[in-house]
C-alpha cells in the first residue's frame, strides 16, 4: 500500500492551516480558505485533510465515521502523517472525522468535556460538499449582531443539536466544517437566533 503524500512543507503548511481554523473559531459560522494543496485517500477532501494533519497528532485519539473507516488508506494515511491513533469509540476520541453528517451519530455520543474540565470535550470535523442550504442565523462571541450560515449536507436536526450544544455550555462539542478548500466553525458558544432558535 502506498501512503498518499502529505505538507510538502509540513511547518509552513500546517502553520497556515492553523491560522484559517483559528481564523474560523474567530468568526464563526464564516468560511476561510485552507491551504488545500493535498490530494488524500478518497473520500477525504483536501480541505478535510488538511484540517486532520494540522490538529491530529499522537496525543489526539481520533474517530472515523464508517465512510472513513471503510477506506484502510485514510487510517494509513492519518497514522503515518499525525501519528493520531484511531478509535472505535466515538467518546474516547479528541476528534472524529466525519464525511458524512448526515449520517453521524448524535452529538451526545462524543465526549462532552465537564464543568471543570471543558476542553476535554471533542471535536467534531465534518466534511460538507458547500456552504449552502438551509440558513442558520447565528449569534455570539466572535460574531457582530448576528451571522448566516449554511452547509450541505447535514444532519435534518442539525439545528437542534446545535441548540442542545449550546444549552450544555461550557460543556459540549465544537463543530468544524470543511468543504473542498473551505473551513468553518461552529463552536459550543455559539447560538442560534431567530427562527431556528
Amino acid at each position: 500500500m502506498t501512503v498518499a503524500s502529505g505538507f510538502a512543507e509540513p511547518v509552513f503548511d500546517a502553520q497556515r492551516a492553523f491560522r484559517a481554523v483559528m481564523a474560523a473559531f474567530a468568526r464563526p459560522g464564516f468560511g476561510h480558505a485552507v491551504p488545500a494543496d493535498l490530494a488524500p485517500p478518497p473520500p477525504m477532501t483536501p480541505a478535510l485533510a488538511t484540517v486532520a494533519l494540522t490538529l491530529l497528532d499522537h496525543d489526539t485519539p481520533v474517530w472515523l465515521d464508517p465512510p472513513l473507516a471503510a477506506a484502510p488508506d485514510v487510517a494509513a494515511f492519518l497514522r503515518f502523517h499525525a501519528g493520531a491513533p484511531i478509535v472505535c469509540d466515538p467518546a474516547a476520541a479528541a476528534f472524529a472525522l466525519i464525511a458524512d453528517p448526515v449520517a453521524m451519530p448524535p452529538f451526545a455520543a462524543f465526549a462532552q468535556g465537564s464543568d471543570v474540565y471543558p476542553d476535554r470535550s471533542a471535536t467534531l470535523v465534518l466534511q460538507v460538499a458547500c456552504f449552502a442550504g438551509a440558513t442558520l442565523a447565528l449569534a455570539g462571541p466572535g460574531i457582530k449582531d448576528t451571522a448566516r450560515f449554511a452547509a450541505s449536507p447535514l444532519p435534518a436536526d442539525f439545528a437542534q443539536r446545535i441548540k442542545a450544544n449550546r444549552a450544555a455550555f461550557p460543556r459540549g462539542v465544537d463543530v468544524v466544517l470543511c468543504t473542498a478548500t473551505e473551513v468553518a466553525a461552529l463552536p459550543r458558544s455559539v447560538r442560534l437566533v431567530g427562527e431556528g432558535a
